[in-house]
């Protein structure tokens, strides 16, 4: 692991930010726990416990996907909008997730009930953060009609389960992470896992099926030059 001695220490913090910046970088690029993370730490000479790892995704999780949703290019305007349930507690929920035309990951948001309510609501902090898209593609689920119409009304609506397989891929890796946290333990907790999540592996997924080894070779080190960028900023 490199340790840039050109960044400064977080104000108490026992260590530096790249070690927090690298934990926080392996648990969301892999599907480890984190106590996996935390032996990658130790075979690197760095002791930590699981719950130091676990605090550090809890903090600097949701800065480090500020600054993907901060540098991303502007979305594709054709979108792709799907619901999977999650269980909590014993409890379902719905988790909403909205892709663009390229797989990327725009938004997602857990909610308690999946019904015309709640799709406006998603719907519309999408199209607040993003604009108005051209197309947007769901499954046949009839809550989607009305709030589509309301706020985008130029938009063409496809409402086609065919249509929708490549939102359908991008539900696994949460199927991954729930397996391997034993399930999520508050909605809370998956929304700020998830929203963290999706965006991190944003920049560090490309769709290397689209490009040449050598591309994928660039777009690795632009990712982590961005990632540096990134830990330069954290702030305690």
């Amino acid at each position: 692991m490199k340790v840039p001695s050109s960044f400064s220490r977080l104000k108490d913090f026992r260590f530096p930010r790249e070690v927090i910046a690298y934990a926080v970088w392996a648990y969301h690029r892999f599907a480890m726990s984190t106590a996996d993370v935390e032996d990658l730490l130790a075979e690197r000479g760095v002791v930590v416990s699981p719950e130091t790892v676990r605090l550090w995704v809890n903090r600097f999780g949701r800065h480090f996907a500020d600054c993907v949703r901060t540098d991303r290019p502007k979305p594709n305007n054709m979108w792709h909008m799907d619901e999977c349930v999650i269980t909590i507690g014993g409890v379902k929920y719905w988790l909403s997730r909205a892709i663009d035309a390229d797989g990327d990951v725009l938004d997602i948001l857990v909610q308690p009930c999946c019904n015309a309510k709640a799709a406006k609501r998603f719907f519309r902090k999408l199209v607040k953060q993003f604009g108005k898209p051209r197309v947007v593609v769901t499954d046949k689920l009839r809550s989607y009609i009305q709030p589509i119409r309301s706020l985008v009304p130029d938009a063409d609506h496809r409402a086609h389960k065919g249509l929708n397989n490549r939102i359908e891929n991008s539900h696994r890796p949460t199927r991954r992470r729930e397996k391997i946290m034993g399930r999520f333990k508050s909605p809370q907790q998956a929304q700020r896992f998830l929203s963290a999540h999706d965006q991190i592996n944003t920049i560090f997924r490309p769709r290397r099926y689209k490009l040449s080894n050598q591309s994928y070779r660039h777009a690795r080190s632009d990712a982590f030059a961005l990632w540096a960028d990134y830990t330069a900023e954290i702030a305690a």
